[in-house]
């Protein structure tokens, strides 16, 4: 199963893939460049379907739990003053997403979307520390039941040039399922209450919509 997002650019690259072949096949008579070509034109389709590929899941919704909103790496568990929405402490934890992970983002819990808004800006490096605050952005707030309310940002990086952001401020948000899309590496915030409990590590590899990334006391 492949993103929506994906499907203009995976015609695009069936276009340029088929075009390829039979210009190659036609005109390259030298058998190894040939091969060559080939075998990057094959490699180069490949990774354009894995890139935009949407495997199913299927969330155990539990509003004491709080999901991971994307497949990556935990690189940051941290207190923080989020000042955007918050203006006060909260725990963030953020997951790096390289070009190979899955690029779905979804809603780490349910509840009503309170706050949903884009911001333009720079494309640093997904783990710079101002990445976060610089780099184009939206960010998205749930009120839940367990947590209250949980703010998640998906930031650009270096390579990834659009993010897509469905939250709509009054929708109503079902944990685990799809909320955007973000392109070609990048990164996302997750910012919970001071005594929400972390159940991951750094460096930990995690998965959206699978791996519980806190709790909350019951």
């Amino acid at each position: 199963m492949f993103h929506k997002e994906g499907y203009k650019i995976i015609a695009i690259s069936v276009v340029i893939f088929t075009l390829g072949l039979l210009f190659t096949d036609r005109y390259v008579d030298v058998e190894w460049v040939k091969y060559l070509v080939f075998a990057a034109l094959i490699i180069f389709f490949l990774l354009i379907l894995q890139f935009f590929r949407n495997p199913n899941r299927v969330a155990q919704v539990d509003e004491n739990h709080a999901l991971s909103p994307v497949d990556g790496k935990v690189v940051v568990i941290e207190e923080v003053f989020e000042k955007e929405f918050f203006n006060e402490k909260k725990l963030q934890v953020s997951i790096f997403m390289s070009p190979i992970n899955v690029h779905v983002t979804r809603y780490p819990v349910s509840g009503k979307v309170m706050y949903s808004k884009y911001h333009p800006g720079k494309y640093l490096v997904a783990w710079h520390p101002k990445a976060s605050e610089e780099n184009e952005r939206t960010t998205v707030v749930v009120n839940s039941t367990g947590f209250g309310n949980v703010l998640y940002r998906q930031i650009a990086g270096a390579m990834a040039k659009r993010i897509v952001n469905y939250a709509v401020e009054g929708d109503n948000a079902v944990q685990g399922e799809d909320s955007g899309f973000i392109k070609f590496g990048s990164r996302v915030d997750v910012f919970l209450p001071l005594d929400a409990k972390i159940n991951v590590q750094l460096n930990q590899k995690v998965k959206g919509a699978q791996t519980i990334i806190a709790t909350c006391e019951e």
